[in-house]
C-alpha cells in the first residue's frame, strides 16, 4: 500500500502502447478458486522466468521491450524486484527459484554504494523483503544483509532532534536530504525495524522507529488530525491537508501494525486516537458511496473531492482495527469504481467517480483491502472482488515479458507503459494467491503482511 509511494511513478512514456489481450481461460465469473490460484502461480512463474532471463539482479524489468531500469539509484541496481519476489516465490512453492534468488543476494548484493536512496522505500522494500525471506528460510546471511542496510538508514533518524528521519540518505556517506517530509515517510518503519530488533537482540532499530511514530503523533492538531507535510528537524507543519491517502496512508497502517506484530499497546492507543479523529471529521457520502475527505487538519473543513487509489487500502485497515462496517462500506465504494473502469484510475472525483488521473501503476491496494476483509470474515464477496481485480489485470496489463503499468485506463483498448514496479512481485501476486489458495505454507490465523506485502509472521517452514 504502500504510498508514499511518491516514488511509485506512473505516467505515459515513450514505451506506451495500446494493447488488448485475451483474458484468463476460466470464465469471468468463475468461483473455481483452486483453478485461479493455479493460474496466478503460472503467471508468477512466467514473469519470473522473463526476469531471470532478461533482467537478473536488476531493479525492474521493462515488460514491453524486455529491457530493465534502476529504481532508486540512477546507474546502479540493488536487485529490487528479486528481493521483493522472494517470499512470494516461497509461498507458492517455487523452491528452486527462491534458492536462486537467495544465492544471488548472498553472492552479489552489497549496500556499500555511493548513492542516495529513499529511507522509506528502502526500508519497506529491501529491509522488509530480506527479512521476509529470512522468515521463510532462516538463512542468517539474509538477516545480516538486512541489518547492514538498516544500519545505513539509522543516521537519518538520529540526525533529527525530534527523531523524524530525513527522506533521503546516501548509503555510503550518510549524507542527508529531504528535511520536509510527511507522515508515511516518517512513520512506516516499526514492523521491519521491530522484527529486526527481535531477531538481532538489538533494540536500536525498534526504538528509532517508535520514536518517529510518537513524534508525529504528538504534533496532531487539537481535533486529532495530522497534516501531510512536516519539517523533520523542527516539527513545524508545512501544509494543512489531512488525508488517509498519500502521503499519510501507511503511517496509520503502521500504528495498527505496531500492535498487531509487536504487541505494542502504545501503538494501539495511538491508532485508536487517530482513527477516532478521522472517523469524526473525514467521512463523506455521495449516494451509496462512502469516502474520506481531504480536510483542513485544524478545522476539519473539506478541501477537495479528490480520492487517490492508494487510499483504497483504508477499508481493510478499519476492519482490522474493529470498525468493520464502515471499512466494508469504503471498500465496496472502491469496488464500484473498479466495476466502472476495470482497472482503477490513480485518482477520481468522489462526487461522480470521474477519473482525475487515468494512469495506473499496477496498484495492489484494493486487493489488499479485500484480502484483509476476507481474513476477518471469510465472505465470498471479497474473493469475487479480488478475482475481478486479477482478471482485469491479466486482461489489460499483461505484456510480452511480464506485466506493465497502464498509461490510460479510460482508453479503449487501455494503453500500457513499459514499466513493472518492484512491489508487483511482493504485493498483489501474493494477495491473489493467498486468497484463492489454501496453502499449507501459511498459517492464515497468524499471518502478518507489511505495507509492502512482506510476510513477517505466519509462514510455516518445511521440516
Amino acid at each position: 500500500m504502500d504510498f508514499v509511494r511518491i516514488s511509485r511513478r506512473s505516467l505515459l512514456g515513450a514505451g506506451a502502447v495500446a494493447l488488448a489481450l485475451p483474458s484468463i481461460g476460466a470464465p469471468p465469473n468463475s468461483d473455481n478458486w483452486p483453478a485461479l490460484a493455479k493460474d496466478v502461480r503460472n503467471e508468477m512463474l512466467s514473469a519470473w522466468r522473463n526476469y531471470r532471463e532478461r533482467a537478473w539482479g536488476k531493479d525492474q524489468i521493462k515488460p514491453i521491450s524486455g529491457g530493465f531500469e534502476s529504481f532508486s539509484l540512477k546507474n546502479q541496481h540493488l536487485g529490487l524486484s528479486l528481493i521483493e519476489a522472494l517470499d512470494t516465490l516461497w509461498i507458492m512453492g517455487f523452491d528452486d527459484e527462491f534458492r536462486d534468488g537467495v544465492d544471488w543476494v548472498k553472492t552479489n548484493l552489497s549496500f556499500d554504494v555511493d548513492g542516495e536512496v529513499s529511507v522509506f522505500e528502502t526500508s519497506i522494500r529491501l529491509v522488509g523483503g530480506l527479512l521476509s525471506a529470512f522468515h521463510a528460510c532462516g538463512d542468517p546471511a539474509l538477516l545480516a544483509k538486512a541489518r547492514d542496510l538498516a544500519d545505513r538508514l539509522l543516521p537519518s533518524f538520529n540526525a533529527s532532534p525530534i527523531g523524524i528521519p530525513h527522506r533521503y540518505i546516501n548509503l555510503r556517506t550518510g549524507a542527508l536530504r529531504g528535511q520536509e517530509t510527511n507522515p508515511a515517510e516518517a512513520g512506516t518503519f516499526i514492523p521491519e525495524f521491530g522484527f529486526l530488533s527481535q531477531a538481532t537482540s538489538d533494540d536500536r532499530y525498534r526504538a528509532a522507529a517508535k520514536r518517529a511514530l510518537i513524534s508525529m503523533f504528538e504534533r496532531r492538531s487539537k481535533i486529532g488530525l495530522l497534516a501531510d507535510k512536516i519539517d523533520c528537524m523542527t516539527g513545524e507543519w508545512k501544509s494543512r491537508r489531512a488525508t488517509i491517502g498519500p502521503p499519510s496512508d501507511s503511517y496509520y497502517e503502521y500504528l495498527w501494525d505496531g500492535w498487531d506484530l509487536l504487541g505494542d499497546r502504545e501503538c494501539l492507543a495511538m491508532y485508536r486516537t487517530c482513527t477516532a479523529a478521522i472517523l469524526k471529521h473525514q467521512p463523506i457520502r455521495h449516494g451509496p458511496d462512502l469516502w474520506f475527505a481531504n480536510v483542513d487538519f485544524e478545522t476539519g473543513k473539506p478541501l477537495d473531492n479528490e480520492q487517490d487509489e492508494l487510499g483504497s487500502f483504508y477499508g481493510g485497515l478499519l476492519a482490522q482495527g474493529g470498525n468493520k462496517e464502515i471499512g466494508r462500506a469504503h471498500t465496496r465504494t472502491w469496488a464500484r469504481v473498479q466495476t466502472r473502469y476495470g482497472v482503477l484510475p490513480e485518482s477520481i472525483e468522489s462526487t461522480n467517480l470521474a477519473a482525475l488521473s487515468t494512469t495506473n501503476d499496477l496498484r495492489p491496494e484494493l486487493a489488499d483491502a479485500a484480502f484483509n476483509h476476507w481474513l476477518i470474515d471469510r465472505r465470498e464477496e471479497w474473493r469475487h472482488l479480488v478475482r475481478d481485480h486479477y482478471l482485469e489485470m491479466k486482461r489489460w496489463n499483461k505484456a510480452r515479458y511480464g506485466y506493465a503499468d497502464l498509461a490510460d485506463v479510460a482508453a479503449n483498448p487501455k494503453v500500457q507503459s513499459d514499466h513493472n514496479p518492484g512491489y508487483w512481485w511482493s504485493e498483489q501476486m501474493k494477495y491473489y494467491y493467498l486468497i484463492f489458495a489454501d496453502t499449507p505454507r501459511v498459517d492464515y490465523r497468524r499471518l502478518y503482511l507489511s505495507t509492502e506485502g512482506n510476510v513477517l509472521r505466519g509462514l510455516r517452514r518445511r521440516t
